[in-house]
């Protein structure tokens, strides 16, 4: 995968988003990982690229096509593959931080505290525990 940074700080003064442009070759995947606390969207410009993530602890597989878009919220492991043996996969993608967060995990099914931590803040408030109440 080749990555080129187009709007960012150290480019051009940004402060809160990140874009740029991936290149994937015919027939790689990435390593199964992360981009930490980055929001990240993806818009397909050319080729068939697939993003995996797991559903329901089965690995779901997300086909695109150009003109598609993807999100990847903060902390959720997920892959990129390029399924083609003959063409390029090319992605735009923002992301909500300006670093280039990349964590690599040995397996999708990997446990990432963050993400446990995200996904409690986000539960309904019936779901939270409560933390006003005392405990013995």
């Amino acid at each position: 995968m080749r990555r080129y940074e187009a709007i960012s700080g150290k480019r051009n003064g940004s402060h809160k988003i990140w874009m740029g442009k991936t290149v994937v070759g015919p027939g790689l995947v990435s390593a199964d990982h992360h981009h930490g606390r980055a929001e990240t969207g993806i818009y397909v410009v050319s080729g068939h690229p697939a993003f995996v993530f797991l559903e329901d602890d089965e690995e779901r597989r997300i086909e695109t096509v150009p003109g598609d878009y993807v999100y990847v919220p903060p902390f959720v492991p997920h892959r990129e593959e390029n399924p083609s043996l003959h063409e390029d996969a090319v992605v735009v993608i923002a992301r909500s931080t300006q670093e280039g967060i990349v964590v690599n995990l040995a397996s999708l099914r990997e446990h990432v505290p963050e993400l446990d931590a995200l996904l409690a803040e986000s539960a309904p408030a019936e779901e939270r525990p409560n933390r006003s109440q005392a405990t013995d």
